[in-house]
């Protein structure tokens, strides 16, 4: 089925922890697994490049506020979830994107976030919790404060670009609940979703064109689309707008082998990214570094050494 296969049980990015979604009372897994093999995407020239560029020193208030995916420190949040948090704060974010809330209700969690001046705009809710109970979801979002619900993978089947359109469906229907609740809904891709499938280039350009966009946004995981060889300045070119959100993690080639790095010691090209950041369409952005806690000094070090980048990068 691919990295995005709902039931899988383990795999390169399957919480090692249980975080119990709120609201349904259930436990959140937000699974994102190993990708074939590519080649790093080199950035667009031309037009593709040049369309909506605009100078980082000049970014918009967008690209401002420097979020973290929590699910980066999650080996920290199953020890000490308030201490964790407080620790991300510490180091400078401010926008925080949740994959679980280990237990804690909504209430606690917007109580936590408002006592060290923080947001959510942003959580990982699977598929899998959203069928069962998605008014529930919904109403946990909108009291914590999020802007989105973003469904983090999806097991389109083995069907072709039938399979992806019933995916389509589903999202158009979450989507339309989360609209009437003044919120929206978003999905987060991995490398799986650019391989060609029967009947379409790919099912990410399946679910660009088919979902209804006053409902459903796009978070573009910049690390899985170099991973995939795709080029963002191309997607944003040939999707204007639609990219609301990505995450921000970058790609280490050590011995032919691909692996995650902090943001601006791997290879690519964020400057260049950033710049095209309103032709993307972007309103929030989040680290992100599946193996942080493997990096040296742990995760904390790996999380203040995007952040220092990122800081500079964008000022």
């Amino acid at each position: 089925m691919g990295e995005h296969e709902e039931k899988r049980g383990v795999n390169r990015r399957t919480f090692l922890f249980e975080l119990a979604a709120i609201g349904a009372g259930t436990s959140a897994f937000a699974a994102c697994a190993g990708a074939k093999a590519g080649t790093v995407a080199t950035p667009a020239t031309g037009a593709a490049a040049n369309a909506g560029a605009s100078a980082v020193g000049g970014a918009p208030a967008s690209t401002k506020v420097i979020g973290l995916q929590m699910y980066t420190v999650r080996d920290l949040l199953e020890k000490d979830f308030e201490g964790t948090v407080e620790k991300v704060a510490q180091v400078g974010y401010k926008n925080l994107e949740f994959a679980g809330y280990a237990n804690r209700r909504p209430e606690q969690i917007r109580a936590l976030l408002d006592r060290l001046g923080l947001v959510s705009t942003s959580a990982h809710i699977g598929a899998q919790l959203m069928r069962p109970d998605p008014a529930g979801q919904i109403k946990s979002a909108t009291v914590i404060g999020q802007d989105y619900i973003t469904i983090p993978s999806y097991n389109f089947g083995r069907e072709g670009v039938a399979g992806w359109k019933k995916g389509v469906a589903e999202f158009n229907t979450w989507g339309k609940m989360c609209k009437d609740a003044g919120i929206k809904l978003a999905y987060h891709n991995h490398a799986a979703e650019f391989a060609p499938i029967e009947g379409a280039p790919n099912g990410y350009d399946v679910l660009v064109r088919e979902v209804d966009p006053a409902l459903v946004d796009f978070e573009l995981d910049l690390y899985w689309a170099a991973f995939a060889s795709q080029d963002p300045h191309a997607l944003f070119a040939k999707y204007p707008g639609r990219f609301a959100m990505w995450h921000v993690k970058d790609l280490l080639l050590t011995n032919g082998t691909k692996g995650m790095t902090p943001v601006g010691k791997g290879m690519i090209d964020f400057k260049s990214i950033f710049a095209h950041a309103p032709q993307a369409g972007l309103k929030h952005f989040f680290v992100e570094h599946d193996s942080a806690a493997t990096y040296p000094g742990g995760s904390l070090a790996s999380i203040q050494a995007s952040h220092d980048y990122l800081k500079q990068l964008l000022a």
